[in-house]
């Protein structure tokens, strides 16, 4: 891992840069200039960019948002989420034309991604675990903690209710506190542990990198990651092959911190930065 101040010192060195969103980019509600000014720079310099985020969002909804945030959308070759990826694969599994299956939400309805992503999908809605064929994951319920779905996840492990979570983060930074918040995929993870069964489509599995730049001929060895979690940015761009740069402001905030997780999960960063500037 080597230590880098700038984009400008690596910049060189690749042709296509996969970028990660909140902590990277934006804090859910501005983006950082720091941000703003490297895509400026990475853009004049005609390299390949591409977000691929953890979002429960739609595809359209995160596209529709970053000139709110300071971005120009056309900067980037594809914007793609790892919601859009799980809302594609239960459009596939369950299409309009087959019977209906019954699902159980997992949602906060103050967010966007809530009841609206819940359009085109041909499923029946419960709140009652016990009567769901499925359990869709977006979300966290407001004014839940981790420790509270554990009776939820046991009824649905003796259902053997698949998951499927459309935002695999674990955690993420809140906009107002600067704290570290749980996601769903902390839940994802409890129901894993407990012997359920979860599809995720997004970061660290590979299905949403080979999606995201499928309209390119991807040299890999041209081509880098820039995130600000370990166990989702950086080990998905080494399960994809890729070298990244960890954005040590984000997420693991400490550098004791961040060399132990480096050891003990076995996945190392290409190189470290603060922030993704220049």
């Amino acid at each position: 891992m080597k230590l880098i101040n700038s984009i400008k010192v690596i910049a060189d060195f690749y042709d296509n840069f996969i970028i990660d969103q909140w902590g990277v980019m934006h804090d859910g509600s501005k983006g950082y200039e720091h941000a703003i000014s490297s895509i400026d720079y990475l853009t004049k310099k005609n390299k390949k960019l591409f977000i691929i985020s953890n979002s429960s969002k739609r595809e359209k909804s995160s596209e529709k948002r970053l000139p709110k945030l300071g971005f120009k959308k056309e900067a980037f070759i594809r914007i793609l989420t790892s919601g859009e990826m799980i809302w594609n694969t239960l459009k596939d599994k369950y299409p309009l034309n087959s019977s209906k299956k019954t699902c159980f939400h997992i949602y906060d309805d103050s967010k966007e991604d809530g009841l609206i992503y819940r359009d085109g999908l041909n499923f029946n809605y419960t709140e009652i675990i016990d009567k769901a064929d499925l359990i869709l994951a977006c979300t966290p319920f407001s004014n839940m903690l981790p420790v509270d779905y554990v009776p939820m996840l046991d009824k649905a492990i003796n259902k053997k209710l698949s998951m499927y979570c459309a935002n695999p983060d674990f955690e993420t930074i809140e906009t107002n506190s600067n704290q570290n918040i749980y996601c769903m995929g902390a839940i994802a993870d409890i129901y894993q542990k407990m012997g359920g069964e979860v599809i995720i489509k997004g970061k660290p599995e590979t299905d949403i990198y080979f999606e995201a730049t499928k309209s390119i001929k991807l040299n890999k060895s041209k081509t880098v990651a820039i995130g600000d979690s370990i166990f989702h940015d950086i080990k998905g761009a080494s399960n994809f092959g890729i070298d990244s740069i960890l954005v040590s402001s984000g997420i693991h905030k400490d550098l004791n911190t961040i060399n132990n997780l480096i050891k003990n999960h076995h996945v190392n960063p290409t190189y470290l930065i603060n922030d993704f500037t220049l």
